[in-house]
């Protein structure tokens, strides 16, 4: 019974959960210069926030209808926090906002959808009020090989979905005290994406594909973008920081197949987070009062990291580019970034113009 079990997680499990367990020879250490917490891979989402008031602040999670996004919106309004969550249709934000003690918003946000993002930005806008928080939370991962705007479909709902929602409302952000942007990515950006970093020239994925690859290749992507954004908001009080949750049984596997989903399940059940482990970096980047002037870092089980090794999770060349790529593929979707002009705004809002 002991040998099928093995048998199974190795065999059905591998296309999920191996490339995870990979270190390649990469290593973490502690960052440099940045505070350490005494939290670590056991700690939960209302432990890291526990003592913290976040009453008359405000956040926007995205994907807040299960998993760690779910908790995240809830352990926030726990908290004080006013929060925006979105989903992917209406319906689904209105019911996971329901189930949350607080104050929350439902917006519905379909990160494949360029038109969507927009919409769900202006919606934010509307509200006329400061951004402290910007959890980009949602994500996918699993299937067979798709093009969305003739570009791999991983790539454009993990990172290019959020790289023109936070584009948008990096305004809302630039009124805050101290505004920060959180992006949830995952380890298998430096243990499963392609060995050159991010695929300039095949961002269709044509030559290469599997939904493990080009998953890791779009949470690359998400931490250069964290990367790039942090050095081109240097100066200002908006901070931007990348993560990884931990490995979460969440419905983010939702379109593996039934057997690649069973095997994960049971896996993250042997060895990974309950989903209120699962929340706690998330909730710690975003609220700790330690981080105030910390951008730019790498986070795993609540602290900063720096990872060693044949990887690009510090490469600024290749963050670079990828904003400019972001930019040119996103244009027409975006808007123009400029900080606001103060004497039009009153206790953080803005005043009606004549």
């Amino acid at each position: 019974m002991k040998l099928d079990r093995r048998r199974f997680l190795s065999v059905a499990a591998g296309a999920v959960a191996a490339p995870a367990l990979m270190s390649c020879g990469d290593v973490t250490l502690p960052a440099n210069g940045v505070p350490q917490s005494d939290f670590d891979e056991d700690s939960t989402a209302e432990e890291v926030t526990e003592g913290i008031d976040l009453k008359g602040k405000i956040a926007v999670v995205t994907g807040c209808t299960s998993g760690i996004g779910f908790e995240t919106m809830r352990v926030l309004a726990k908290r004080g926090c006013y929060v925006v969550g979105t989903g992917r249709t209406l319906e689904s934000a209105q019911q996971a906002c329901s189930r949350v003690p607080g104050i929350t918003t439902p917006i519905q946000l379909e990160l494949s959808d360029f038109d969507s993002i927009a919409a769900c930005a202006d919606a934010i806008r509307s509200l006329n009020s400061p951004i402290d928080m910007l959890i980009c939370n949602a994500g996918m991962r699993g299937g067979e090989r798709e093009t969305v705007y003739g570009i791999e479909k991983h790539f454009v709902v993990n990172h290019l979905g959020h790289f023109i929602l936070v584009y948008r409302l990096l305004e809302r952000l630039y009124l805050a005290w101290q505004g920060r942007v959180v992006v949830v990515g995952s380890r298998a950006a430096y243990r499963s994406a392609p060995r050159e970093g991010i695929e300039f020239d095949d961002l269709q994925a044509a030559q290469h594909y599997s939904a493990g690859r080009a998953y890791a290749h779009s949470k690359l992507a998400n931490i250069l973008f964290s990367l790039e954004l942090a050095r081109l908001l240097k100066g200002t009080r908006i901070t931007s920081n990348s993560l990884h949750p931990g490995v979460i049984d969440t419905n983010i596997a939702r379109n593996e197949s039934a057997l690649a989903r069973g095997a994960f399940g049971l896996w993250t059940r042997l060895a990974g987070k309950s989903v209120e482990q699962g929340a706690a970096t998330s909730c710690y980047v975003a609220t700790s009062p330690l981080l105030g002037s910390t951008s730019g870092e790498y986070f795993e089980d609540c602290n900063a990291v720096i990872v060693t090794g044949d990887n690009h999770m510090h490469d600024q060349d290749q963050a670079s580019r990828l904003w400019l790529l972001s930019e040119e593929l996103t244009r027409d979707y975006l808007v123009k970034i400029e900080r606001p002009d103060w004497n039009e705004f009153e206790n953080g809002l803005r005043k009606k113009r004549d």
